[in-house]
């Protein structure tokens, strides 16, 4: 994902917005394909994965606040 400035709430919203399609895209797909073949393994593996991309993401969005001040 590229670096960019935040300068507002509004700023702050378009890049949630962004990088939740970009998890989604990624990650999405591997789940639903899980639940429509009722393959429960596969569904908690990918709703693991799922998960860890929001973390992920949400400790990239701290960790460049916290590098901003």
């Amino acid at each position: 994902m590229e670096t960019m400035t935040v300068n507002s709430r509004d700023d702050f919203a378009q890049w949630a917005i962004a990088r939740s399609r970009s998890i989604l895209e990624d990650q999405g797909s591997e789940l639903a394909t899980a639940v429509r073949n009722e393959d429960e393994r596969r569904i908690g593996e990918t709703a693991n994965a799922l998960g860890q991309a929001i973390v992920d993401a949400l400790l990239e969005a701290f960790d460049g606040l916290v590098d901003g001040d």
